[in-house]
């Protein structure tokens, strides 16, 4: 199922996508709630559309980002090998780990903002990951089992803040800065999240073309990693990292400006399409 997060007649839903263009209503108050009832409510939720009944055009509704307010947004620095060779950064033995924060999740279609405080916001194509199941000391082998689904990201980062101090916090967490979806995409139709197509345009250019199968850390390696330190609770999203080909390695240097379009695709998840406007 691809699962979204959408307002219709002035209530915001949960709903899957179906027939290339409408949405199906669940029966769960949000996001959040569907994804902690366990493979028992996506398998309740399999049904209902399954069941057929009323749907809605994907026209006539707003699509959210499919969490709204993720619990924990956990973004992995470096890594791929080529990405960390550009920046002229040391490869990583140990998973580079920073935050996000709510206020930095959009939607697709919604729009990045570019600070006032900042010429160099720079675009990231990544595979996310969002959590279905309470997860600590998860060992890699069975940590799969404990992913809801995947989703596009686009890891925007103001490389001046960023670059400021060791912790890259702040270049990270600007408002509108993790955009998100269009649809979160089940685990069951991603068999293995390693080896996905990933790319990045930006005004129809080709800018990050690679695949996941280059991850220095694939998935079921960077739960373990993290399950080690802290509890990882459904809706908690981890975005894995970006190819090369960012702006800030380009010679000339690309960065980002009102009136652009950054498209991230990703094999099996979709596109996630965001315009571009000063703030």
């Amino acid at each position: 199922m691809k699962l979204i997060t959408y307002s219709y007649e002035g209530a915001t839903h949960v709903g899957a996508l179906v027939n290339e263009g409408e949405v199906a209503r669940l029966n769960a108050p949000d996001m959040l709630t569907l994804l902690g009832g366990g493979e028992a409510a996506l398998k309740q939720a399999r049904e209902t559309v399954a069941a057929g009944g009323a749907r809605v055009p994907l026209s006539a509704v707003k699509v959210h980002a499919p969490i709204p307010r993720p619990g924990k947004i956990i973004c992995i620095g470096l890594n791929y090998s080529d990405h960390a060779a550009e920046t002229g950064q040391p490869i990583p033995t140990y998973p580079i780990v920073f935050a996000k924060y709510a206020n930095t999740v959009i939607a697709d279609g919604e729009a990045i903002v570019l600070p006032k405080v900042t010429q160099q916001v720079d675009y990231e194509a990544e595979l996310g990951f969002v959590m279905g199941k309470t997860a600590r000391h998860v060992k890699a082998a069975d940590a799969l089992s404990y992913v809801a689904g995947y989703l596009p990201i686009n890891d925007v980062s103001a490389r001046d803040y960023q670059t400021r101090v060791s912790q890259w916090t702040m270049g990270k967490t600007f408002d509108t800065f993790a955009p998100m979806g269009p649809a979160l995409t089940t685990a069951d139709e991603i068999p293995n999240p390693n080896d996905l197509k990933i790319s990045l345009t930006l005004n129809g250019e080709t800018l990050q073309d690679s695949s996941t199968n280059k991850l220095i850390f694939n998935v079921q390696q960077l739960i373990e990693a993290l399950t080690e330190v802290m509890t990882l609770e459904p809706g908690d999203v981890v975005s894995t990292g970006t190819p090369p080909g960012v702006g800030m390695a380009r010679k000339p240097q690309v960065w980002l400006k009102a009136g652009d379009v950054v498209n991230v695709t990703i094999e099996g998840l979709g596109t996630l399409s965001n315009p571009v406007v000063a703030e």
